[in-house]
């Protein structure tokens, strides 16, 4: 399979990719999951996986046989394989899911989105393979002020290369409501939007520098491309935009997160229509519960009465009233 576009960046191992990224996804795991609703009893698509934070923790949340996981990156589906053998990784496109309809009860991208070539079609691929009534869900960092580490990057970046790729401008999906909208726009119910923040400790300033050398993802990419001199302006930058830390420190990361519920399966409705007389008295008491003997009583009393008729010098009786006279009066 030749690279999606978006994932040229990713073509990395997974060791490189945990010293850089990997350290905050696999915090931001659990809290995504718990975003999800993801309950014991639950299968689940892991979709675009990378060397597997997700998966890790639906594994252990789950177990391995309800966990399935795909992504489009040769090297992130061998590393994930690698930890979890016993888990399904396959190598695919999340606009291309090689499942069947209703296959699982949730699927769950995490920090993807920013990365595939149709997000309308991946998410409606994702609904389609959840079944009615499951739950879809996708979370991206918040590029703007979240994601403190790549917000300190691009600024120290754009100070010394004014048209550099900053991923808060040229990224969809790290503002508010994007997300919601996408998940909208495939037909999803109950979409709820919020904001997911964990943390990442680093030793030294060089610890994290460190992860922008391995060239992964967009801003790594571009910190690579740079010539050493302007890689050591941004270096320094970046350097005074955290306080000169001289030694540990901490970085927020805030991701942008949306839920959604499949739509409910149609329910059939059978009418059966029957002839229905209302002067059928035993029909009618039979429907209100009554024996059939009670029924039958009811339909012996219930005789038309007809009207009395006129008064003769013969005598008559009138219906159900009393004796006519034998002689009428005029």
């Amino acid at each position: 399979m030749e690279p999606t576009e978006g994932t040229e960046t990713f073509q990395v191992s997974g060791r490189a990719y945990d010293t850089f990224m990997g350290r905050y996804s696999q915090r931001l795991a659990p809290v995504f999951a718990d975003a999800a609703r993801v309950a014991a009893g639950d299968r689940v698509l892991d979709v675009g996986c990378g060397p597997g934070a997700l998966t890790g923790h639906l594994v252990d949340r789950l177990g391995a046989s309800a966990v399935t996981s795909i992504d489009p990156t040769p090297p992130f589906v061998a590393a994930c394989a690698a930890r979890f053998p016993t888990v399904d990784v396959r190598l695919a496109r999340a606009e291309e899911i090689p499942f069947a309809d209703d296959t699982f009860d949730g699927a769950l991208a995490q920090l993807v989105l920013h990365f595939v070539r149709d997000p309308e079609r991946a998410a409606a691929e994702m609904a389609r393979v959840v079944r009615p009534g499951g739950t879809v869900a996708a979370c991206v960092w918040d590029f703007s002020d979240g994601m403190e580490m790549l917000r300190h990057f691009w600024d120290a970046a754009v100070d010394v290369v004014p048209s550099a790729p900053d991923e808060a401008r040229v990224l969809r999906f790290g503002g508010p409501g994007e997300i919601t909208d996408l998940l909208l726009g495939v037909g999803l119910d109950e979409v709820v939007e919020t904001t997911l923040t964990v943390d990442s400790a680093y030793s030294d300033f060089d610890e994290l520098w460190s992860g922008f050398l391995e060239g992964i993802g967009p801003a790594g990419s571009f910190c690579v491309s740079l010539s050493d001199e302007q890689r050591e302006e941004v270096r320094a930058g970046m350097f005074r935009r955290l306080g000169e830390p001289g030694g540990p420190f901490s970085l927020l990361a805030t991701a942008r997160c949306a839920t959604g519920r499949t739509p409910p399966a149609p329910t059939a409705m059978i009418v059966v229509r029957r002839p229905f007389a209302v002067a059928d008295r035993a029909d009618v008491v039979r429907h209100t519960g009554a024996t059939d003997r009670h029924a039958s009583s009811n339909r012996k009393r219930a005789v038309p009465c007809r009207a009395p008729a006129r008064p003769t010098r013969r005598p008559s009786r009138g219906c159900g009233g009393p004796s006519a006279s034998s002689t009428s009066t005029r």
